[in-house]
């Protein structure tokens, strides 16, 4: 399939050009993250505590931000979750003293905890004290034990209704009245009556909690340079082999080149770096080396058939060749991922953003970076033989 049946585009023309717009970017992006706002880990990297909350009612989140500063929680990093005030994601960094550690918790949960109680209202931290369990946010396992002794048949039938019910997209996490509960079948007016004796229903539900130790940040901020190095390192050998160093060295630094701007742009909007960016950035090497790999493909088929022609246009005749294959293929990826990007929920947002990022620059590396690569290598170290094996 063709959308371009043919074309005569000189890319080559603009190489001095496309080399200065990429470094510019690279520059900008390199000087941000030494001496500017630095790249902003996530919490896979940082470590550090992650909790998503919802609350019964909207809620500002300057309110948020000042019962969690009041609390003791230091510059806490929120983000709303949607178009209302009702559901956040809270993090911090914030380490506590080792005399507090030796109280059973780790430092990151006491954090954590210090999170969510700042959070609830003074009878409801109350009900705490006194050991009454709240229904918003009790797992299926205490909630079957508090429902055992009266109901020893019935008691996990009727804890699982209850927790799947709270975790609908109805209900999206949070229980706002007793009476929501009497749409289950497994739950009778009495099991209600029970719950509403036994326990309580707070303000505010954690959808999710997520702690990393620093020392596992580090390793795993490690671990994942080291694959990425691996990567390019074992592409630089797989087209050393397969065509010559010259269009390996230039497929690394067409590589390098898209993941320097990617993570200069994440630093610039000050995105999260986390794990599945880094896999959004691997995506993003292979996606990119297979186009680079298709043109370099063109470009030693032509070496044979045009033997007379100059070099500059041959590469140029390559491009324009595969240049409708780039069109389709980066074009169909740019529309998914951007579909992803826009209706794909905050989960994958920063996944879907590296992507959209890494199909323009990857294609646009291919075409003008590679390719100048292997232009200027021909320029000065002119190889009797031609570029091509």
């Amino acid at each position: 399939m063709r959308i371009i049946k043919k074309t005569n585009i000189d890319f080559m023309q603009y190489k001095y050009i496309a080399l200065a717009i990429s470094g510019i970017i690279i520059l900008t992006g390199i000087i941000n993250m030494t001496a500017g706002k630095g790249i902003n880990y996530g919490i896979d990297f940082a470590g550090g505590t992650l909790i998503r909350v919802i609350f019964k009612n909207q809620v500002p989140i300057g309110e948020v931000r000042t019962a969690l500063q009041d609390a003791g929680i230091e510059n806490p990093i929120i983000q709303k979750i949607g178009d209302t005030e009702r559901e956040f994601i809270i993090r911090t960094l914030q380490e506590v003293a080792a005399e507090q550690e030796i109280k059973g918790m780790e430092a990151n949960e006491i954090i954590g905890q210090l999170v969510v109680d700042s959070l609830r209202t003074e009878e409801e931290l109350k009900a705490i004290e006194q050991k009454v369990p709240d229904l918003n946010n009790i797992n299926q396992q205490h909630l079957t034990e508090l429902l055992q002794p009266e109901y020893p048949e019935k008691a996990p039938e009727i804890a699982e209704s209850i927790v799947n019910l709270r975790k609908s997209s109805q209900l999206k996490g949070i229980i706002q009245d007793y009476a929501q509960l009497e749409e289950l079948e497994e739950v009778s007016p009495e099991v209600i009556s029970f719950l509403k004796n036994k326990t309580f229903l707070s303000n505010v539900s954690i959808l999710s909690r997520e702690t990393v130790g620093p020392q596992i940040g580090r390793d795993l901020r490690r671990k994942a340079t080291q694959a990425t190095i691996w990567a390019l390192i074992g592409m630089l050998i797989y087209i050393g082999i397969r065509f010559q160093y010259a269009y390996g060295v230039a497929a690394i630094l067409t590589l390098a080149h898209d993941v320097l701007i990617t993570v200069g742009i994440f630093s610039l909007t000050n995105r999260e770096l986390n794990l599945p960016v880094i896999a959004a950035i691997l995506t993003i090497v292979g996606y990119s080396l297979n186009d680079t790999i298709v043109i370099f493909d063109r470009v030693r088929d032509n070496i044979k058939l045009f033997r007379k022609l100059n070099f500059g246009k041959l590469l140029n005749t390559s491009v324009n060749q595969t240049l409708s294959r780039t069109i389709i293929t980066s074009g169909t990826t740019f529309l998914t991922v951007t579909a992803l990007f826009l209706f794909g929920g905050q989960v994958i947002n920063d996944f879907a953003f590296t992507m959209m990022i890494g199909v323009i620059i990857g294609t646009y590396s291919s075409i003008y970076l590679s390719c100048s690569v292997i232009y200027f290598w021909k320029v000065l170290f002119k190889p009797k033989k031609g570029m091509g094996k």
